[in-house]
């Protein structure tokens, strides 16, 4: 099946060994989703978009949910506002379109959702890969590894999400240590491809600055 960027978003926050989210520090992931859906959106031809404004194209329903409800968040707003704010925007229903992703890849059969006890107390929820959804998840990360190690030239959509990727920290998380030192100019030479992913990542970086300058103040 055809994965949405939001949802290979997702795959990419889940450990592939436990199911568990991995440990980004917050609220990184959040912004990771609402910079895939606003990434999604844009290739759909419904906004857009650069640092200094969002504004809708097509108001033209998706069929996506997820991407629906951000995209009638944006037609409804009194003005027109920068990428930083919808950013922020859609980073605040992380945890709501993170939900509504996580039911979908579970209903498609990528993924399977267990529920039990942490430490015998708090509850853990865990979406390890469903059998024969394992392919989807495997993809996504193999994908991005393999243009990250080889000298093909990407498509918009890889480049976008690896410069997603590497605004939000989840590069480690596709390669070694090693290889990570050795693909650094690479990495930033495939994210820095698309107007749209230096326009994005650069909003993700500010907002996540602010957000740590002011935990330092609090």
């Amino acid at each position: 099946m055809q994965l949405t960027m939001p949802e290979e978003i997702v795959l990419l926050l889940l450990d592939d060994r436990t199911g568990r989210p991995v440990g980004l520090p917050p609220p990184a992931a959040d912004y990771a989703i609402a910079g895939a859906v606003l990434m999604e959106l844009s290739l759909l031809g419904r906004i857009d978009t650069d640092l200094e404004r969002v504004v809708v194209s097509d108001a033209k329903p998706t069929g996506d949910a997820v991407l629906d409800e951000a995209l009638e968040m944006i037609a409804a707003a009194p003005g027109i506002e920068d990428s930083r704010h919808w950013i922020s925007e859609l980073g605040l229903k992380g945890e709501h379109f993170r939900d509504a992703l996580l039911g979908r890849l579970v209903g498609h059969g990528v993924l399977r959702m267990e529920e039990g006890k942490f430490l015998w107390v708090f509850a853990d929820r865990r979406y390890p890969k469903a059998v024969g959804g394992a392919q989807e998840v495997k993809e996504v990360r193999a994908r991005l590894r393999d243009l990250i190690l080889s000298d093909d030239i990407p498509e918009p959509r890889d480049a976008l999400l690896l410069g997603l990727c590497r605004a939000t920290g989840l590069v480690p998380l596709l390669l070694t240590p090693i290889e990570l030192d050795e693909t650094a100019a690479r990495v930033d030479q495939i994210a820095d491809l698309e107007e749209l992913n230096r326009s994005l990542s650069e909003v993700i970086r500010q907002v996540q600055t602010s957000m740590v300058a002011f935990g330092g103040l609090a």
